[in-house]
């Protein structure tokens, strides 16, 4: 089974030039931009072929081994053991994490299912460089690796040590130049405003995730999880399933026989108990949160009055 190379991903010829290599990434990676529709998959191969076709250095190790399955130098035995163990975290720094935010939603919010609006700051790539950070040539240090190898002992005691290059950070790359927009960094900060739905009984402690909505990091976008805080809100709380209100009187309204509750599906009118105790809350039935049953509202009483 033929196995499609990173040329057939960009869609170019194996003596393409690197000016050709790279607007054919540019022109690939709009087409197939999660943000714009596209697969995002496909976005994850094009951004991994460029990634080594549009480093000379790594194209060239690239071009060998394609060639030659055991490189130019012939089989090494340690390669299975360090791409399979240790290699995984070297590997590793082209994953992009997840963006955490924390997100504050009132107790009515989450009883009346509302939209929200939601504004953020992210990392998104930088318009001017194109996610590039500037002009890369390969790092001299660890040809463009990431990491540098070092064997320790001797005779029959030999052990392989992998480390990151710490001439290039584990990038693999310097600058020539860097891009005067972002100044090396790959991306600009950014505010985003998002719009979501919030569903009925949300609750402390919940995540949601948007894919792709996150930092743009090793050329790819990550995914945002919104971390959900439900707060207090007019007088009302959230306790799992209950709706709370906490309702204060003064002696005026003490003496009165009812009293409104402002409830987010309209007014309730409560009467006042003939034993005023403010150590046990008043309770309606089935009119709390409608999920995985449905949840009561507990009234707290509390006096509060100048003399």
């Amino acid at each position: 089974m033929s196995v499609e190379s990173f040329y057939d991903i960009l869609g170019v010829t194996e003596t393409a030039t690197q000016d050709e290599i790279k607007k054919a990434y540019k022109k690939k990676a709009v087409e197939h931009h999660p943000d714009k529709g596209g697969n995002e998959d496909v976005f994850k191969k094009v951004s991994e072929a460029y990634d080594t076709l549009g480093d000379e250095g790594k194209r060239r190790n690239y071009d060998s081994q394609k060639n030659n399955p055991f490189g130019q130098t012939g089989f090494n035995p340690f390669d299975d053991f360090f791409n399979g163990a240790f290699g995984q975290q070297f590997n590793q720094r082209r994953a992009v994490p997840d963006k955490i935010i924390d997100v504050t939603i009132g107790a009515i919010e989450s009883f009346l299912s509302r939209d929200k609006s939601i504004t953020y700051s992210r990392r998104t790539e930088c318009p001017t460089c194109h996610g590039q950070g500037g002009d890369r040539i390969n790092c001299n240090q660890c040809a463009g690796q990431g990491f540098t190898t070092t064997r320790v002992g001797n005779g029959m005691f030999i052990q392989m040590v992998r480390q990151t290059c710490g001439s290039c950070q584990g990038q693999g790359f310097t600058y020539r130049t860097r891009c005067g927009g972002c100044n090396g960094e790959c991306t600009i900060a950014s505010l985003e405003t998002i719009n979501v739905k919030l569903p009925h009984g949300v609750d402390d402690g919940q995540f949601f995730k948007l894919q792709g909505s996150g930092d743009y990091i090793n050329g790819m976008y990550g995914n945002l999880v919104m971390r959900v805080r439900i707060v207090a809100e007019n007088n009302f709380e959230k306790a799992g399933n209950d709706l709370v209100y906490n309702a204060f009187f003064n002696l005026e309204e003490l003496q009165k026989d009812s009293f409104n509750i402002p409830h987010p599906d309209g007014n309730i009118e409560i009467k006042v108990p003939t034993e005023f105790d403010t150590s046990k809350p008043l309770r309606v039935k089935s009119k709390g949160f409608n999920t995985n049953g449905v949840g009561d509202l507990f009234i707290k009483l509390f006096v509060k009055f100048k003399k």
